[in-house]
C-alpha cells in the first residue's frame, strides 16, 4: 500500500512524504532520502521496492520548506538546472532535522529499528544522518562532498555503508581518496567502490542507470540492512 502522509517536524509543522506499507507487519523501517530531484518517480520506485522486501518505507519531502511536490527528470536539462538551483537553496541542517523527525515519526508507527539510504545530495544527508541521529544503519550512494564532513565523523556509532562511484563526476579522485584516507579505518563504517562508474549509476529510471552495478550495490544494501535491521 502506498500514500502520502503528513510527517509532524520538530518545528511542529507538516512535512508532505511517500510511504510504501508491506502486505504484512514490517520488519523495520527505511526513511528514503531524496536525490536533488526531489520525490520523483525513481524515489517511489525505492519506497516500493522497499515495502516489497518487508519494510515499512517513507520518503520525506525534504524540498518542501522551499517547494513542495517537487518531482523532476535528469534526463532532462531544464530540470536538471532546476534541480541545481534547488539544491542550492537547501538548508541541509535544517533537513537533517527534517530527517530526525521522519525517524521518530517512524518509531512511533511500531518498528523496532529505523535505518535510511540516500541517493547523490541524499548519500550525503545519509551519512550526516549517521553523525547526527540514532538512526540504526544508513546508507549513501554517490555520496557528494563527503571530504569536508570527516570531521563528524567520530559521531557515527551506529553502521554506515557507502557506494562510491569510480568515475562520479561530482565526487572526484582526490574526494575519493580523502573518503577513504577518513573512514577505512572507522569500525562503523563500510566503502565500496565501483570502477569507472558515473554519478547515478543506482537510479531506477533513466539515462544514469548502469544495470550491473546497480544490481550489485542494491545487492549489498540488501543484505546489510537485513543484518543491521533484522
Amino acid at each position: 500500500m502506498t500514500d502520502t502522509i503528513l510527517i509532524p517536524t520538530l518545528d511542529d509543522a507538516a512535512m508532505p512524504a511517500y510511504r510504501a506499507a508491506p502486505a504484512g507487519t514490517p520488519k523495520a523501517a527505511i526513511v528514503v532520502i531524496q536525490e536533488i530531484f526531489g520525490i520523483n518517480a525513481g524515489i517511489r520506485r525505492k519506497c516500493d521496492t522497499l515495502a516489497e522486501a518487508g519494510y515499512l518505507a517513507m520518503a520525506p519531502d525534504l524540498f518542501w520548506r522551499i517547494e513542495p511536490g517537487i518531482a523532476l527528470d535528469p534526463d532532462i536539462e531544464p530540470e536538471m538546472q532546476r534541480a541545481l538551483s534547488l539544491m542550492g537553496a537547501f538548508d541541509q541542517d535544517q533537513g537533517i532535522r527534517d530527517i530526525e523527525a521522519t525517524i521518530r515519526f517512524a518509531r512511533g508507527e511500531g518498528v523496532e529499528k529505523v535505518g535510511a539510504v540516500g541517493y547523490c545530495l541524499g548519500g550525503r544527508l545519509a551519512y550526516m544522518t549517521a553523525a547526527r541521529t540514532d538512526v540504526d544503519a544508513s546508507v549513501g550512494y554517490y555520496a557528494v562532498g563527503i571530504d569536508g564532513l570527516l570531521g563528524e565523523k567520530h559521531a557515527i556509532a551506529k553502521p554506515l555503508l557507502l557506494h562510491i562511484a569510480g568515475d562520479d563526476g561530482f565526487v572526484d579522485k582526490n574526494t575519493q581518496a580523502a573518503m577513504h584516507a577518513g573512514l577505512d579505518d572507522h569500525p562503523k563504517v563500510t566503502l565500496y567502490d565501483y570502477p569507472g562508474e558515473d554519478h547515478g549509476f543506482a537510479t531506477e529510471f533513466g539515462k544514469r542507470r548502469s544495470d550491473a552495478a546497480a544490481t550489485l550495490a542494491d545487492e549489498r544494501t540488501a543484505a546489510f540492512f537485513a543484518e543491521h535491521l533484522g
